[in-house]
C-alpha cells in the first residue's frame, strides 16, 4: 500500500482516549469531554502539516461503541453532526480534506449525506488529508474483504484496497499510532493499514492533547529503527 499524501509527508493515526475519564474526573458528564475532545481535534489537525504529517486518521467512534448508554450515543452523533456543519468551510478554506471511514448505513438519518456533503466541499484539499472513524472496526472489514475474495487470488495490495474500501476508507500504511489515556492496546482500529506502524502511548488525557504533545511524539518517532522485517534501518526526517 502506497501513501497518498506527498512522499515525505507521514500517515498518523490517533486513538483519541480519555475523554470521558476527563470529564468526570471533574465532576462533568462524559458528553463534555467529547465535546473538549473537539477541540483537541482541531488543534492536532492544525499541528499536522509543520511536523511532516500529510494525513491525519482519527479513531473517533468504533462499531462497538454502539454499546455505550444512549444519551452518550446521541450525544456523540449530535457532536458528529455539529462537527461536519461547523467545520467544513474551515478546514476547505485551510486546504484540509476531510473523509469520515467507516460504515454509514447504522448512522442517524441526515448525517450520511452531511458527510457526502463535507467530503465534497473539502476535496481538493492538499495541505492535510483528515480521516476520521465513525462506526468502524478493522476486523469487520476485513471479514468483509475476505468474503468477497470468495477463493480468488490477491496482492497484498489488492486485499489491502478491499479492506479499505468496505470502509468507504483509502488503503494508507500508517507510519505512527498513537493512543492518548493511558491504555495500551489498538482497540480494533486500522488492524491491516497499522502492520508496520510504530506505536506511541501517552497518560495524556485527549481533551489536554496539542501540538506539544504530537510534537513529542514525533520526536519519538524519528529514534525509532525501522527495519520492515528485514536488516537495513529506515530513518524518518521529522519537521523541527
Amino acid at each position: 500500500m502506497q501513501s497518498e499524501a506527498e512522499p515525505h509527508a507521514l500517515h498518523a493515526a490517533i486513538i483519541m482516549d480519555g475523554n470521558g475519564r476527563w470529564a468526570t474526573s471533574r465532576g462533568l458528564p462524559r458528553i463534555a469531554g467529547h465535546r473538549r475532545g473537539v477541540e483537541a481535534i482541531r488543534r492536532t489537525a492544525e499541528a499536522c502539516p509543520d511536523l511532516g504529517i500529510g494525513t491525519l486518521t482519527l479513531y473517533a467512534f468504533s462499531a462497538d461503541n454502539w454499546q455505550r448508554p444512549a444519551d452518550e450515543v446521541g450525544g456523540l452523533m449530535r457532536l458528529l453532526r455539529s462537527y461536519l456543519r461547523n467545520e467544513t468551510q474551515r478546514l476547505a478554506r485551510t486546504g484540509t480534506r476531510l473523509s469520515v471511514v467507516g460504515r454509514r448505513d447504522r448512522l442517524p438519518a441526515g448525517i450520511p449525506e452531511a458527510i457526502v456533503a463535507a467530503e465534497a466541499a473539502t476535496v481538493e484539499g492538499r495541505r492535510l488529508h483528515l480521516r476520521i472513524c465513525v462506526d468502524y472496526s478493522a476486523r469487520d472489514a476485513i471479514i468483509a474483504a475476505a468474503r468477497r475474495l470468495e477463493g480468488g487470488e490477491a496482492t497484498r495490495e489488492s486485499f489491502g484496497q478491499m479492506v479499505a474500501g468496505e470502509m468507504h476508507g483509502s488503503p494508507v500504511e500508517v507510519d505512527l499510532l498513537i493512543r492518548t489515556g493511558g491504555e495500551k492496546r489498538l482497540s480494533d482500529f486500522l488492524l491491516w493499514e497499522a502492520a508496520y506502524a510504530e506505536l506511541h502511548f501517552t497518560d495524556r488525557m485527549w481533551p489536554e492533547f496539542g501540538e506539544e504533545d504530537l510534537a513529542a511524539a514525533m520526536t519519538d518517532f524519528a529514534a525509532r529503527d525501522r527495519r520492515f522485517g528485514g536488516l537495513k534501518s529506515s530513518r524518518v526526517m521529522v519537521a523541527a
